[in-house]
C-alpha cells in the first residue's frame, strides 16, 4: 500500500489529495491508508496541510531524498513495468518501446513530469488488444496511454520522419512476453 500511495503522489508531485482520494485511488482501507500516510508524512516523504477538516496529502519537495526515491517508485510502479506487465501475452507483438517525454525524463533529461505516455508497438498486434492494454494500464497509471502500432518492416526501415524522430530521441524498451510473435 506504501508504494502506491507513494506511485500516486510521487509520480504527480503537483496533486494534493485527501485521505479520502488516496483510498478511492489505491483501494486501500481507509485505516491502513491513514496510517501509511501518517508515516510519510512523519518521515518527511509527504507533507500534509489542513483545510477546513480536510487532510491534503502531496509530495514534500523539499525531501531531500525525493528524486531518487522518485526514480525507485517509477522503475517497480511506474510505465514501463506497468506497460510491460499490460502487454504481455498481446499477440503479434515483436518490440515495444516508450518514447517521447517519459523516455526522455528516464534518459535523464529535465522537464516536468510527463501528463502521458507514449508507447510503440512493433509488430502486427490487434489494435483491440493494444487498446485494452493502454486502458489497463491508464487505470493503473492515472494517466492517457497512446499507443501507437507500426509495421516491423516500417520499424526496420525507419525513413518515414516519425519513426526517425522516434529513433533520434531516447526509448525505452519493455519487456514483453509476446505471443505469436
Amino acid at each position: 500500500m506504501q508504494g502506491e500511495i507513494l506511485a500516486l503522489l510521487l509520480l504527480r508531485p503537483e496533486t494534493s489529495l485527501t485521505i479520502a482520494d488516496i483510498v478511492r485511488e489505491t483501494g486501500g482501507t481507509p485505516t491502513v491508508v491513514h496510517t501509511e500516510v501518517s508515516r510519510l508524512v512523519e518521515s518527511g516523504v509527504l507533507t500534509d496541510t489542513r483545510v477546513g477538516r480536510a487532510r491534503l496529502v502531496r509530495a514534500n519537495p523539499d525531501y531531500p531524498l525525493l528524486r531518487p526515491l522518485t526514480e525507485i517508485v517509477a522503475a517497480t510502479f511506474g510505465p514501463v513495468p506497468v506497460l510491460g506487465a499490460a502487454l504481455t501475452g498481446v499477440a503479434g507483438i515483436r518490440e515495444a518501446y516508450v518514447y517521447g517525454s517519459w523516455a526522455a525524463r528516464a534518459a535523464g533529461e529535465p522537464g516536468p513530469l510527463p501528463r502521458d505516455v507514449d508507447v510503440l508497438v512493433v509488430g502486427d498486434a490487434d489494435r483491440a488488444a493494444l487498446n485494452e492494454a493502454a486502458a489497463a494500464a491508464e487505470e493503473t497509471l492515472r494517466v492517457p496511454v497512446s499507443i501507437t502500432k507500426v509495421a516491423a518492416s516500417a520499424w526496420g526501415d525507419a525513413t518515414e520522419p516519425f519513426l526517425r524522430t522516434v529513433r533520434s530521441r531516447p526509448l525505452v524498451r519493455l519487456d514483453v512476453a509476446t505471443v505469436g510473435a
